[in-house]
């Protein structure tokens, strides 16, 4: 099995490994998407600063109404509150909106 997966990333089919926090962790931490409109001059500078922020998971280009969608863990209400504050103070974030991710349906 080891000689296989070697092979594997010799050949960039398997570019990484990464962690699946446990069900049980990920049950006390308080989950949400969040959209961002940013001034496009700026879009880089608001990434490199979403990606500082230990809380921030995910950033997604996405089209439509919004250009971001960030997704973020928080250990309570009150520290994704401050969280969504900081993000919603950084330069070049324009309008925010949030929501709570209330459960996992599927994950694949």
């Amino acid at each position: 099995v080891q000689s296989r997966i070697e092979r594997l990333e010799q050949r960039g089919i398997i570019a990484g490994y990464g962690v699946r926090l446990s069900p049980d962790y990920e049950q006390g931490l308080v989950k949400a998407h969040v959209l961002l409109t940013v001034t496009p001059k700026l879009a880089d500078k608001v990434v490199r600063s979403l990606e500082a922020m230990a809380p921030v998971r995910m950033v997604h280009s996405v089209s439509g109404n919004f250009d971001m969608i960030v997704i973020v863990d928080a250990p309570s209400i009150r520290d994704l509150d401050a969280l969504l504050d900081r993000i919603g103070a950084m330069d070049g974030v324009e309008r925010t909106s949030s929501s709570i991710i209330l459960s996992t349906r599927v994950d694949r």
